[in-house]
């Protein structure tokens, strides 16, 4: 049996394991952020909210419009990301999640500089989220590129955010890998499988729904990830023309999307990740957000 047949045969082993739900166990992580009702709660982005308002009044009118929960980013201040942690709670739209990213420093780098600022980078964004109350990081794991391979960028991220995996623990925040434009883990079941081979339940997916559009379905991503996702990202896409459009208006398909989430548990928070808006604007995208709860 030669290499590439052997490399196959491992890999449709994996894809089977994945489909029947093995190593779900592990990755499991304590129930936080979930609704009461099962229904999955409706967040937006922190940066979506109108500039010109205070902070207070931002949580306060992200909850008239609807909202139940806001998605923000690392703070470097300790105290003002208690302080802004706290507000949000007050107003009843707590910071459920930060997204941290990681495309200026990528722990998938080959020189050794970078991946340590992308490490203090994310240890710090995990302290603040603490800080902030937030439950979960969004971290870009990967980038490939001209001078990181695929394989390069797949092994080289695992061992670094292993080093992060402690003090995630310790301060039980979860880290979220999501599906971007990285060109890097381009598939569902090598997203499942990449999940499974941390084997840590402080390591999960976070699921963006409309960033495989243009060369898969998120319906498929959703139910072949299933419960190791631990949150979702809200946007539409047009195939023809290449275009991000308003939730509804693109070719995702929410229905299917809808159920999926239904399939697998889906409880926790769905944020827009879309341009901001006044009350009007930030109103409509809740009523959105409800017709697509309600399909399910």
């Amino acid at each position: 049996m030669n290499e590439m047949t052997a490399g196959r045969r491992d890999f449709l082993k994996a894809a089977a394991a994945i489909a029947a739900g093995v190593g779900l166990g592990s990755v499991g992580g304590a129930a936080r952020g979930q609704s009461q009702s099962g229904r999955p709660l409706k967040a937006c982005q922190f940066g979506m909210l109108p500039k010109e308002l205070a902070d207070k009044e931002k949580f306060v009118l992200a909850r008239k419009c609807g909202f139940e929960g806001i998605e923000h980013s690392p703070m470097a201040d300790s105290a003002a990301a208690k302080e802004l942690g706290a507000l949000s709670r007050q107003a009843g739209v707590p910071i459920h999640s930060l997204s941290y990213g990681g495309w200026g420093a990528p722990l998938s780098d080959p020189r050794p500089e970078v991946v340590a600022k992308g490490l203090a980078g994310m240890e710090a964004a995990l302290r603040s989220a603490k800080d902030q109350g937030a439950e979960v990081v969004l971290l870009v794991p990967a980038v490939v590129n001209e001078d990181v391979g695929y394989g390069e960028a797949y092994s080289r991220s695992q061992a670094n955010i292993r080093k992060l995996l402690p003090l995630a623990a310790e301060l039980r925040v979860t880290i979220a890998v999501e599906n971007v434009w990285n060109k890097f883990l381009l598939s569902p079941v090598e997203f499942a499988r990449y999940i499974d081979e941390f084997d840590n339940p402080w390591l999960r997916a976070y699921i963006d729904v409309g960033n495989m559009i243009l060369f898969g379905f998120a319906q498929d991503w959703v139910r072949t990830v299933g419960k190791r996702i631990v949150r979702i990202h809200l946007k539409d896409f047009k195939r023809e023309g290449s275009q991000w459009t308003n939730l509804l208006d693109g070719d995702v398909n929410w229905p299917q999307v809808r159920k999926a989430l239904a399939e697998i548990g889906y409880s926790s928070y769905m944020t827009t990740e879309l341009a901001g808006g006044d009350e009007a604007y930030l109103t409509d995208l809740a009523r959105r957000i409800d017709k697509i709860i309600a399909m399910g």
